[in-house]
């Protein structure tokens, strides 16, 4: 079957809004009209994708997933259709993502030096957010931190990041120049595996109320110095690789003559001689 955009455009309001009267108000149609449309897309996904009361709207299992999939579709063509206008108008456009901490100003700037006509966007990451721009087409070029699947990614090396320990300042390692992960066996770690978090100010809130301690990135630190933490270099946990990288058929100007300027700029930040 074809995805109809429009009648997925009704499902996501109706999913947002849980009343079909104050979708169908935001979306400035009648209501019969567009419990019409969203029972013809049920019909057509061969699923029911809400519960429906007198009182309440709520999603299915199959509703909730395409949800999920929803603002991902909706972003990705969204993201053509500006592509497409962008092309029309003869615009030059670059948007350049980039994860917490990590710092892309001294490229563009050098970038911005020999191509003035480029407009340049920032895109900064959430902080579990990695490859994921580029996919859907908010980024044409990302600053980020491995590991994460690069399948349909030309990744290029940057250099590496040392790990800190994230500490609330009472705890009793907070006194320390170093640590090993030794020192760091009986401690609960805020992770992915342990408990997932949407962001860091709320893994650090959690570091701070004394509910675990946090391994991070170096140059997120920088960024995130607050009185009640304290940061201690892990002397032998394994170095965050750092790398730019593209979608694989993304190689045209302006994105390869980023890449190419902002890999020897970011490169001199680092320090790195890693190689291509």
């Amino acid at each position: 079957m074809d995805l109809d955009l429009r009648k997925l455009r009704y499902f996501v309001a109706v999913a947002e809004h849980r009343h079909f009267g104050r979708a169908a108000q935001a979306l400035f149609i009648a209501q019969p009209v567009l419990s019409r449309q969203i029972r013809a897309f049920e019909q057509e996904l061969g699923c029911p994708l809400f519960t429906r009361s007198t009182r309440s709207v709520e999603l299915t299992p199959a509703g909730e997933r395409l949800y999920d999939e929803a603002s991902r579709i909706t972003t990705v063509v969204e993201g053509a259709l500006r592509r497409v206008r962008e092309a029309q108008r003869g615009e030059q456009r670059l948007v350049v993502a980039f994860s917490a901490g990590l710092q892309v100003s001294h490229a563009i700037r050098a970038f911005t030096a020999n191509h003035p006509e480029v407009e340049i966007d920032v895109l900064p990451l959430h902080w579990q957010e990695r490859d994921a721009p580029l996919r859907d087409g908010r980024a044409h070029v990302a600053y980020l931190r491995g590991p994460f699947d690069d399948t349909g990614l030309r990744t290029v090396p940057i250099g590496h990041e040392t790990k800190v320990a994230c500490l609330p300042v009472t705890h009793p390692l907070a006194g320390r120049g170093a640590l090993t992960s030794a020192d760091l066996e009986d401690e609960p770690v805020l992770d992915v595996k342990s408990r997932r978090t949407a962001s860091l100010d709320e893994k650090f809130e959690l570091v701070a109320s004394g509910q675990g301690i946090a391994l991070v990135p170096v140059s997120i630190t920088h960024s995130y110095s607050r009185p009640d933490l304290v940061y201690v270099p892990v002397m032998d946990a394994v170095p965050v690789p750092t790398c730019l990288a593209v979608r694989d058929d993304d190689g045209a100007y302006p994105v390869a003559d980023f890449l190419d300027i902002a890999t020897a700029e970011l490169r001199r930040q680092a320090g790195s001689a890693v190689g291509v």
